[in-house]
């Protein structure tokens, strides 16, 4: 089947957008939580990895990866999405905006030019026969980086343009840009600047005798863009690669005062809990201090998780995921009023299995959750949550 003829056949088995679970019939001002995506419909037999970001004209855009295999990361992987214009109470057609055809694409990172309005959606992809471990063993290609642009409300985007050479250095093996929402400064010296928080692998030391542990050589880094997504460069490297803190999937925030809070998952370091965070004070091109345990996210499981800074005077940083330490489930949100020094439980979702979820602005009154869940496991399908903003101050 071509690339078109699939886009065409997804398009037509949603061509019925999905409503929402409870009383969306009522209008739209008054849903709650609606399903963008569910396993096994529309061609692909998972739907995972939720990206949302609020274009300016208020467009909802959800995206995520189809997995046509199965739920496993390895395979062929596209890239899709989903749009609503009612604040994610109703869901039009799923559309692929980069097609693995047989490879894998993955790491939806959008973001929202402040000075045009453009949606620029930054990438990742690899051979679909590949796997993680055997990228970072250096017995497969390491990954390639694309960005994509949208001038029309995320209607149509470009063909993925590679931008490796810009943002990964020789010796990297694994990438994965965010997942979920990058990030736009929007005040201080670098307004209007891109930041799209990312993690990387490089190859064991020399002299170790265990090569066989893979996720001991994890670090975080930043692509940032000062020209609407034209051209990147790195902004920090974290270049500690001692097994303390792995640094892996990544959130970025920026703070009432200007600076970019980021925070991470910490796969398999030695350091207690599983979140670990920093702050730059420049805009994402150094780190204030290496990335430390978080301890007030200590009910946080392995897994990746979103932030997002809400406006107006007092407003708290927010954070979701999974709040069962020993596995995932029971999704939540914390906020933190104190820039991301702690963090208190704001609102638990459910009791169900969760996975990865990303944190979005619907409106003035309204902060949106897209996140996995299910009732036998968290991969069943990927539900859109309201909240109201008032509840989570």
């Amino acid at each position: 089947m071509t690339p078109l003829s699939r886009t065409l056949l997804a398009t037509a088995v949603f061509l019925t957008p999905l409503t929402t679970a409870g009383p969306a019939a009522a209008g739209p001002s008054r849903c709650t939580s609606s399903v963008p995506y569910v396993s096994g419909q529309g061609g692909y037999a998972s739907y995972r990895v939720p990206a949302a970001v609020t274009t300016r004209r208020g467009t909802l855009l959800a995206f995520a990866e189809g997995r046509r295999d199965g739920p496993g990361d390895t395979g062929d992987i596209d890239i899709v999405l989903r749009r609503s214009t009612d604040g994610g109470c109703t869901w039009g057609p799923l559309t692929v905006v980069a097609a693995g055809d047989g490879d894998t694409r993955g790491n939806p990172a959008p973001v929202v030019d402040p000075r045009t309005g453009t949606v620029v959606l930054v990438s990742c992809a690899n051979p679909g026969t590949a796997t993680e471990a055997q990228i970072m063993r250096g017995e497969a290609p390491g990954r390639r980086v694309h960005v994509q642009h949208s001038s029309d409300d995320g209607r149509r985007f470009t063909p993925p343009r590679d931008i490796t050479d810009q943002v990964r250095l020789p010796s990297w093996r694994w990438y994965a840009t965010g997942p979920g929402h990058a990030l736009a400064l929007t005040r201080g010296p670098h307004r209007g600047r891109l930041v799209v928080p990312a993690d990387h692998s490089t190859a064991p030391p020399a002299d170790s005798a265990d090569t066989g542990r893979e996720a001991r050589h994890y670090g975080g880094h930043a692509l940032l863009s000062d020209d609407g997504g034209r051209t990147w460069r790195l902004g920090f490297v974290d270049a500690d690669h001692d097994g303390t803190v792995n640094a892996n999937e990544s959130t970025a925030a920026q703070l009432p005062d200007g600076r970019v809070y980021f925070n991470a998952r910490d796969q398999g370091g030695r350091a207690p809990g599983n979140r670990v965070d920093a702050v730059s004070e420049d805009g994402g091109e150094t780190l204030l201090h290496p990335y430390a345990p978080q301890p007030t996210l200590a009910d946080v499981p392995v897994v990746q998780g979103s932030t997002l800074q809400l406006r107006g005077p007092g407003a708290p940083l927010l954070f979701s995921a999974p709040s069962d330490p020993t596995a995932r489930r029971a999704p939540a949100v914390w906020r933190s009023t104190d820039s991301g020094v702690s963090f208190t439980r704001a609102a638990t979702l459910s009791g169900l299995p969760a996975a990865y979820s990303d944190l979005v602005p619907v409106d003035a009154r309204t902060v949106g959750v897209l996140f996995e869940t299910g009732t036998a496991g968290p991969y069943e399908t990927i539900e859109f949550r309201r909240l109201d903003v008032g509840g989570l101050r």
